[in-house]
């Protein structure tokens, strides 16, 4: 149980890194000047490793071997690339297939 000092000093280290994170990058980058090269690289680049990172963390504990063998898992991320490829918008792609893949193993592979 923290005191109520600690509870103090947690709520405005919370406080503080909320505001580092949003303010910093205005800071850093003001509006006048050109933004880095290795800035746009970093923002060409990152949204599709952190989704290659998100797929891998996702499929880590599938097993091929046993159980439903990754059927649900598959046929969700086919429909998710299939509903990006027909509409283009990420967050019917990722609503389609998280509801694809609960409907899936709550109501076909229990």
């Amino acid at each position: 149980m923290m005191t109520f000092a600690q509870q103090i000093i947690m709520i405005g280290m919370v406080v503080l890194g909320t505001m580092l994170t949003r303010f910093l990058p205005f800071l850093l980058f003001p509006a006048g000047r050109p933004t880095p090269k290795y800035i746009q690289y970093l923002g060409r680049v990152l949204p599709a490793a952190v989704f290659g990172l998100l797929v891998v963390y996702c499929l880590k504990n599938v097993s091929l071997f046993s159980g439903s063998h990754g059927l649900p898992e598959m046929l969700s991320i086919v429909l998710v690339v299939l509903l990006h490829l027909w509409r283009r918008q990420m967050l019917l792609s990722i609503a389609g297939g998280t509801l694809a893949y609960m409907l899936l193993v709550q109501l076909v592979f229990v």
